[in-house]
C-alpha cells in the first residue's frame, strides 16, 4: 500500500526513490540565498550521512533488544560496523537550541574517532575519520547561523533513512542524484567532481569486473567510478562484497564526499585517501606501486600546476614513457596508470580530451606508448560529455596482456554520433552503450563505425591515434539534413583527415 511517497511493509515503510531525491533536493535548497549553490555539497551531504548512520544504529539496536533485552543490545552495539558514542546522536543534536553548528561539529568528531579505520593488507580499511570533511563552516554564523542549521535538521528529520525505510541500492541512487544536481552548480570544477553516468557504465562494461578483483580509481572525485563496478556485479547477481576498492582524490571535501557514497551503497572494504596522486601515490608495496586488477579513471585534464621536475626523477618509475609538458599532466596520469595494472590481469579505462590522442607535443610519449603495445582500443565519443564542457572525449582502453587476437594490433571506435541530448544533458542510450559494447567485443572492423588497425599503420601516420584517420562515421549523402551538431563533427572529421594528408605531404617535399 503506499501513502505520500511511503510504501508500507511488514517491516514498516519505505520512501519511493522520487519522494527520497525530492526531498532531499529540496533540503538543499532551503540554503539557497544564505550560501552559493557550488557550495550546497559541504552542508547537505553531512547531514545526509549523520541521518543515515543515525537512523540505521537504532534500527539495529531496536533489533537488539527484541532479540535479547536492553543489555544484550548495548554489548551488540559495540560491534556494529558504524558505532555512535553517547550524546553524538541525531536526536542529541537535534535537541540543541544555541550554537548548534558547534554541537553537530562535536557530534561529527565524535563519531569519527569511535569509528577508526582498520589496518590490513598494508592499508586503512574503512573507518570515518574525517568523513564528514571539513567542519568550519558549521561554526560560521555568518554563514550558517542557527536558525539555518535547525531548519535543516528538522527538514531531514522528516523521514525515517533506515535500511528498512531506504534500501542501500536506493540511498545509492538518491546520492547519485545529488551528485548530479550538485554538479550542474559547479561549474568548471564538475568535472573533478562528476563523470558522465552514461559514460561509466559503459567503461564498467567494457572493463567487465569480477568477483575478488581489486579496483583502483586514482582521481576518484565523489566515487561514481568505483561504486559503478560494485554495482555492475551487483545488477548480474554475481558476489561484490570480496571486491577490493581503491581510491585517491586530492580536495578533503570529495574525498570525503566519496567514502559517504560507498558507505551509503553499502560497501564496506574500501580505501579512499585523499592525497595528491602524481606527487604522493597512497598505495605501494615497498619501494614499488601496488598493482590492481581493475583501473580506471577520468583524470582532471591538461593540468599546468604540477611537479614535473619531480616527475622527471619519478621513484616510483612512472616516467617510464617519458616526462609530459609541464603545460599537459595528461600522460603523467596516464603513465601512473599503467604502472598500477596487474602484470597478468590488469586492464584500464580512462576518460580522456582528444587532445592526448594527436598533439604534437607529446608526440615521443605516445610513439612509445603505442611500441609497447599495451592499447588495445580507442573509443570516440561525441561532444558534450565531458560535464559542463563542449569539447569531445575518448576512452581509451588498456591491458598488459592483449589476447592473441589483439596483440600487435588497435581497434579504433568512432561513436562520434552516439550520443543524445536529454533535458540539457548530453548522454549515451542503453543502445549507445550497446552498439559500442559489441563493436569492442567483435574486434573487429564495421564500415562507418569501427576499424581494426596495425601498429605498423599508426606509425605510417607518425603515431597519430586520432580515430578519424582510421574510423570514418556515416558519410552523409548530399541530399541529406543533418543538425549543426552532426554538420560540425563531419566538418571536423574532414578537417583532421586534410590537416593529416598535408602533413605527410610536406614531410615528403622535406626530405
Amino acid at each position: 500500500m503506499q501513502y505520500d511517497g511511503k510504501t508500507f511493509t511488514s517491516a514498516g515503510y519505505q520512501i519511493s526513490l522520487d519522494t527520497l531525491k525530492t526531498f532531499l533536493w529540496g533540503a538543499a535548497t532551503r540554503l539557497r540565498g544564505q550560501i552559493d549553490a557550488a557550495g550546497y555539497k559541504e552542508y547537505i551531504f553531512p547531514l545526509l550521512f549523520f541521518k543515515r548512520i543515525s537512523d540505521v544504529y537504532d534500527e539495529q539496536f531496536e533489533s537488539f533488544v527484541c532479540e535479547g533485552g536492553v543489555e544484550y543490545a548495548e554489548m551488540q552495539a559495540e560491534d556494529l560496523t558504524i558505532r555512535i558514542p553517547e550524546g553524538a546522536h541525531w536526536k542529541d543534536v537535534r535537541a540543541v537550541t544555541e550554537n548548534v553548528g558547534q554541537r553537530l561539529v562535536e557530534a561529527f568528531i565524535a563519531i569519527e574517532q569511535a569509528n577508526p579505520g582498520v589496518e590490513t593488507d598494508g592499508r586503512i580499511v574503512g573507518g570515518l575519520d574525517g568523513i564528514f570533511g571539513p567542519k568550519d563552516g558549521w561554526t560560521n554564523k555568518a554563514k550558517m547561523p542557527d536558525a539555518i542549521i535547525t531548519d535543516l535538521i528538522e527538514e531531514f528529520s522528516k523521514y525515517n533513512l533506515s535500511l528498512a525505510a531506504c534500501p542501500a541500492d536506493e540511498m545509492g541512487q538518491a546520492y547519485e542524484y545529488l551528485v548530479g544536481k550538485f554538479a550542474d552548480d559547479a561549474g568548471n570544477t564538475a568535472q573533478e567532481f562528476y563523470t558522465n553516468r552514461t559514460v561509466v557504465t559503459l567503461m564498467a562494461e567494457i572493463l567487465q569486473p569480477k568477483p575478488d578483483e581489486s579496483i583502483y580509481d586514482p582521481t576518484c572525485g565523489s566515487g561514481g567510478m568505483l561504486v559503478k563496478c560494485l554495482s555492475f556485479l551487483r545488477d548480474k547477481g554475481q558476489p561484490w562484497q570480496g571486491v577490493k576498492v581503491f581510491g585517491q582524490e586530492i580536495n578533503a571535501l570529495t574525498s570525503a564526499i566519496a567514502r559517504m557514497n560507498l558507505y551509503l551503497n553499502g560497501v564496506e572494504d574500501f580505501s579512499v585517501v585523499r592525497e595528491d596522486t602524481l606527487r604522493h601515490p597512497a598505495f605501494v608495496d615497498g619501494s614499488r606501486l601496488r598493482k590492481f586488477d581493475i583501473v580506471l579513471a577520468n583524470p582532471p585534464y591538461s593540468i599546468k600546476q604540477w611537479d614535473r621536475d619531480a616527475f622527471i626523477n619519478d621513484k616510483w618509475g612512472r616516467n617510464f614513457l617519458g616526462a609530459p609538458p609541464q603545460g599537459r599532466a595528461d600522460y603523467a596520469f596516464f603513465q601512473h596508470i599503467l604502472a598500477s595494472m596487474d602484470e597478468k590481469t590488469g586492464r584500464c579505462a580512462i576518460l580522456f580530451p582528444h587532445g592526448v590522442l594527436f598533439r604534437d607535443e607529446e608526440l615521443d610519449i605516445r610513439k612509445k606508448l603505442v611500441e609497447m603495445d599495451l592499447i588495445e582500443c580507442v573509443i570516440g565519443l561525441g561532444p558534450n560529455l565531458f560535464y559542463n564542457s563542449p569539447m569531445e572525449a575518448c576512452i581509451i582502453i588498456c591491458k598488459s596482456k592483449k589476447s592473441d587476437k589483439a596483440k600487435g594490433k588497435i581497434l579504433m571506435i568512432n561513436a562520434v554520433n552516439e550520443v543524445v541530448r536529454k533535458n540539457a544533458e548530453s548522454m549515451l542510450t542503453n543502445e549507445h552503450i550497446e552498439k559500442i559494447l559489441s563493436a569492442y567485443t567483435a574486434f573487429e572492423s564495421i564500415e562507418g563505425f569501427s576499424k581494426v588497425v596495425s601498429i605498423d599503420e599508426v606509425a605510417d601516420k607518425r603515431y597519430n591515434l586520432n580515430i578519424s584517420l582510421y574510423a570514418y562515421s556515416q558519410r552523409f549523402s548530399q541530399n541529406q539534413v543533418m543538425d549543426a551538431a552532426t554538420a560540425y563533427n563531419a566538418w571536423k572529421q574532414s578537417s583532421v583527415a586534410l590537416a593529416d594528408v598535408y602533413d605527410g605531404l610536406m614531410d615528403l617535399l622535406n626530405r
